[in-house]
């Protein structure tokens, strides 16, 4: 995993200067999210480490299932990926991407855990807090966990908050090892 995304980094960093350059951060992060799509479709995967498929007919295929939704910029991706058979990073590359993009545009993403499903305003409230916080705009993904036995856990960037039931119970029972 850490090779791939290490191949797929001057990639993704290509196409958000593009992006960052003609200001359509938006249109990429959407040209790269189907695109990744395209290329994870189980029926498609075959082809992408097919040797016998020329490269420059497996971009073209590509564009094709793109249609409209891709511009001449995205097609020229598409076509440098499959010249150097990169196109399967595609996912790594829109990972990749998203990160740059959100960095540059200030937002943090914060994976909110908790036991129960939260509501609106518990939603809100949490992506206010993070707000005042990080000194950033925070988007915020809920995931329910009831293994968590109560409480959250919120990750955003580097930082890691338990706030959970089960996390207090591994650190009481660390401590009471010492």
């Amino acid at each position: 995993m850490a090779e791939r995304r290490t191949t797929a980094r001057p990639y993704a960093e290509a196409a958000f200067a593009l992006a960052r350059d003609a200001r359509r951060l938006k249109p990429w992060s959407e040209m790269l999210g189907l695109l990744a799509a395209v290329v994870g479709d189980a029926g498609l995967q075959p082809l992408l480490d097919d040797p016998r498929l020329p490269r420059e007919r497996l971009a073209e295929l590509i564009i094709e299932i793109g249609d409209r939704h891709l511009d001449s910029e995205a097609q020229n991706f598409v076509r440098i990926l499959a010249e150097n058979r990169r196109l399967a990073l595609l996912p790594e590359i829109i990972e990749l991407y998203e990160m740059r993009r959100a960095e540059a545009e200030a937002i943090v993403e914060a994976d909110v855990t908790s036991a129960y499903a939260l509501t609106d305003a518990e939603q809100r409230k949490i992506s206010e807090a993070l707000k005042r916080r990080m000194g950033r705009e925070v988007r915020v993904t809920t995931r329910v966990d009831a293994s968590l036995l109560g409480g959250i856990v919120i990750r955003a960037g580097d930082l890691v908050i338990d706030g959970s039931v089960r996390g207090r119970i591994a650190a009481l029972a660390t401590h009471l090892n010492y």
